[in-house]
């Protein structure tokens, strides 16, 4: 039976790329898009199991969940879904707060909790949640007050299922990359060298080895991938 594996955000750049490998590492792959989102260019439809689904819908997502797990269960989840801001704390309002907190928190949050417990319940599983490097020292979120904020949760929510899970085989990383090599950051950015940026493709493989029997002694891992930028 085919390893199988759940990546939220397919059809992002960083989503198709784990797609991509996890199907050539052998998996059967899960994916969610957004309703209404496009399938990109170069998109292996064919051998995905796409899934439409408004994460920031609990109800909708815990039962596409539930079936995916009737469907034979979730290895290994990899949850890129999330949104970003400018704004320093005098332009950021707590609306621009909530927005942020709903787009990295709890669609993150409402795919994630019931993966977790169903792997906390067969006593195995690996999560990947993707951080962002201005969280990890809130200095270098200055001028992204609310994206900082809610990206910070990221990790705190990795360190509480570590916890729960604790003397099992579930195991939650954080992967934090810097500035992703994507076609959208090299138009917002035109002056930057882009060959020091992370490119998607790394990131999977390094996600992929992390679900590997040779990571198995590996725990509570935040993964940084900063490349030269």
């Amino acid at each position: 039976m085919a390893k199988t594996i759940l990546v939220t955000g397919a059809y992002g750049n960083l989503g198709r790329a784990v797609v991509k490998a996890a199907l050539l590492a052998g998996y059967q792959v899960f994916g969610t898009a957004a309703p209404g989102e496009m399938i990109p260019e170069g998109f292996p439809s064919g051998d995905v199991d796409m899934r439409t689904v408004d994460l920031l819908d609990e109800a909708a997502t815990s039962a596409l969940i539930r079936d995916l797990v009737s469907r034979g269960g979730i290895e290994a989840a990899v949850f890129t879904v999330g949104g970003f801001a400018m704004g320093d704390i005098a332009s950021t309002t707590s609306a621009d707060l909530l927005e942020q907190y709903r787009l990295n928190v709890e669609t993150l949050y409402h795919a994630a909790r019931p993966v977790f417990l169903d792997m906390k319940n067969k006593g195995r599983g690996r999560l990947f949640l993707i951080g962002a490097r201005p969280a990890t020292d809130m200095r270098m979120a200055r001028g992204m007050t609310a994206y900082g904020l809610s990206k910070s949760l990221v990790f705190r929510l990795a360190e509480l299922m570590n916890a729960e899970a604790a003397g099992t085989d579930v195991v939650t990383s954080v992967v934090v990359p810097s500035t992703l090599d994507t076609p959208r950051n090299r138009a917002a950015m035109p002056d930057a060298d882009p060959s020091a940026w992370v490119k998607p493709e790394d990131i999977a493989s390094v996600i992929l080895f992390h679900c590997s029997p040779a990571a198995g002694s590996l725990r509570e891992t935040v993964i940084k991938m900063y490349g030269r930028g």
